[in-house]
């Protein structure tokens, strides 16, 4: 289902193709984030015109709300969003382990009270895969323990087993009752200790998956030790699996991991961007609430050919952002993930005509960070 197209000579980047059920995308790609079945601020008719190829959904949070009985009675995620394109569902472990009321975890499972109605569930490794088929996603992921930056070694030991035992339940269920072409995903897991994480890889291959997940890095750990990780998981990696760096989004670290070698990345970080008023450009980042574009009469970047660019000015876009008018966020957002999408192909071809060190040099050198002034 994955094939690599072309390998950039000077780094460990590339191209590929990866087909699901639903299409197939070209990577480095970047999925934008539906936690709880949308994108923040954007329709999935917009999706669609932005070119869109896949989105991650949570499903952890639609467990909760509105329930899968509910979904499955509209017809499935796809159907209940009206989104056909590749859908990938998160198994919610990081927001599970993130909550302050966890209470129970063993090798069977967790136990945790809902952030929404403090009701009490417990999920175990099979129940996790069950909800995502029954939500008929595209791409599944086990359940798995993310651990934070500190923690000792003897911890993610004990961790990690439990996260590979898990994951083993996790696939003999999955082979027992998926329906249809849908694939299952591992997690590598193992914080910043490498004889961990590769443990956790070989693990996860003898099981048998169809593309490996990265989790578990940018909680905290200093970039030298997350690109050490990289480093080591992508010299341990085969190349034909798709590596996924889950949660992962800034511009320049994205440039950063795909030169070593990342296929795929989500996070919330062009929506949730927009929603504070900020939008990136191929100048960089611009706070547009800034008193600076009162009267500024230019689109937010000259060289963006979105719908917001090509209609709006960024004294409109501020006025609308001061305002409080909820067509700026998703004028904002509209902008951020086009170009986000415009970002990643840009990438693809820089890769494909062996200069992508030449294009991640440039960019991080040209890109700028805007402050936000007080007024």
């Amino acid at each position: 289902m994955f094939k690599i197209l072309k390998e950039d000579k000077n780094t460990q980047a590339r191209v590929g193709i990866f087909k699901t059920r639903r299409g197939s995308f070209k990577t480095p790609s970047f999925f934008p984030v539906a936690t709880q079945g949308a994108i923040k601020g954007l329709s999935p008719r917009e999706l669609e015109e932005i070119g869109i190829d896949g989105i991650l959904v949570n499903a952890y949070h639609l467990f909760l709300r509105p329930a899968i009985e509910v979904i499955e009675k509209c017809g499935g995620l796809h159907k209940f969003m009206n989104f056909y394109k590749t859908i990938i569902t998160d198994s919610g472990g990081y927001q599970i382990f993130s909550l302050e009321r966890l209470r129970k975890i063993n090798h069977k499972g967790v136990e945790f009270q809902s952030h929404l109605d403090g009701k009490t569930f417990s999920l175990t490794p099979q129940k996790i895969i069950e909800i995502q088929l029954r939500l008929n996603s595209d791409i599944v992921v086990p359940l798995d323990e993310c651990v934070k930056f500190p923690v000792s070694k003897e911890y993610v030991q004990v961790s990690l087993k439990r996260t590979i035992e898990w994951a083993k339940k996790s696939k003999d269920f999955f082979e027992k009752n998926k329906k249809g072409n849908v694939y299952f995903f591992g997690i590598i897991q193992g914080s910043v200790f490498p004889d961990l994480r590769k443990k956790c890889l070989e693990e996860l291959v003898k099981i048998g998956v169809d593309g490996l997940c990265i989790g578990g890095l940018s909680v905290g750990e200093p970039k030298d030790l997350r690109y050490n990780i990289l480093s080591f998981l992508v010299q341990e990696l085969e190349k034909k699996y798709l590596r996924y760096f889950m949660g992962y989004g800034k511009p320049q670290d994205i440039l950063e991991a795909v030169s070593y070698g990342i296929d795929l990345f989500d996070c919330v970080i062009p929506t949730r961007f927009a929603r504070t008023g900020t939008a990136y450009t191929s100048e960089g980042k611009i706070v547009i609430r800034n008193s600076f574009y009162h009267d500024d009469k230019y689109p937010l970047d000259d060289g963006c050919l979105c719908y917001t660019c090509r209609n709006f000015s960024r004294a409109y876009l501020r006025h609308l952002i001061k305002a409080k008018e909820i067509l700026g966020i998703q004028l904002l957002t509209y902008h951020n993930i086009f170009w986000y999408k415009n970002f990643m192909e840009k990438i693809q071809e820089a890769i494909k005509d062996d200069r992508f060190l030449e294009f991640k040099n440039r960019f991080l050198k040209e890109f700028k960070e805007e402050k936000e002034d007080d007024h």
